[in-house]
């Protein structure tokens, strides 16, 4: 049955793509901050989008570095990503107390995180206020990932896949990848692909329902 949602809901049904903790440097200092709103905005040339609310530390680190990285965790860094989320960097070197390990970026000062499964260094190209957010617009300099998780797309056939963030304290991981196999274009003489495969999948139900009733 459909029901009405709150305006406010429509974020959540767009945010369950791989959370990122993006990492940033300025002036000696190291900021992480998982984000949720972070969108592919241009292929050529490869632009990333992220949104940082203005009350953000990372924010102003963004700002004046004009570079940060994504670091995409995977489900044992969850409460990593909690924690990195409910504390500022302004009180606190949230690296230093989750000692958790960091390497060297390829492209930005930002430093990358260990156990992680895929790495994205970006400088940024634009900052845009949008409504309550800043988005800011990385241009692509260096891409790392896990030969285990990535492989033209997320592999998910281990436990070493991303984290995806559901909204308040919920993630999730992906458990399959499924292949289409749209049907040929139709021709002339061959009849409507669509129509035939509607058929299929009428006829299929029909024999799912017969077994049920068989069982009942």
């Amino acid at each position: 049955m459909r029901r009405s949602l709150s305006e406010h809901d429509a974020r959540r049904m767009l945010v369950a793509g791989p959370v990122a903790l993006l990492t940033s440097r300025w002036r000696g200092v190291n900021d992480v901050m998982p984000v949720a709103w972070a969108m592919p905005v241009s292929a050529e040339p490869p632009l990333i989008g992220v949104m940082v609310h203005p009350s953000r530390h990372s924010h102003d680190m963004i700002r004046w570095s004009e570079e940060f990285a994504l670091n995409f965790p995977g489900p044992e860094l969850l409460n990593h990503v909690a924690y990195f989320g409910s504390v500022s960097g302004r009180t606190v070197d949230k690296l230093d107390v989750a000692k958790l390990p960091t390497f060297t970026a390829r492209k930005v000062e930002a430093p990358l995180l260990e156990g992680c499964v895929g790495w994205v260094e970006c400088g940024v190209e634009d900052a845009i206020r949008l409504g309550d957010h800043t988005l800011f617009v990385g241009r692509v300099q260096a891409v790392s990932g896990d030969d285990e998780s990535f492989n033209e797309t997320w592999l998910l056939e281990n436990e070493a896949r991303p984290l995806h963030y559901l909204g308040g304290l919920l993630y999730a991981t992906l458990r399959e990848r499924l292949e289409a196999r749209p049907p040929a274009p139709a021709t002339p003489n061959s009849g409507d692909s669509f129509e035939e495969e509607r058929a299929e999948r009428a006829e299929r139900e029909a024999e799912r329902q017969a077994r049920e009733g068989d069982r009942e």
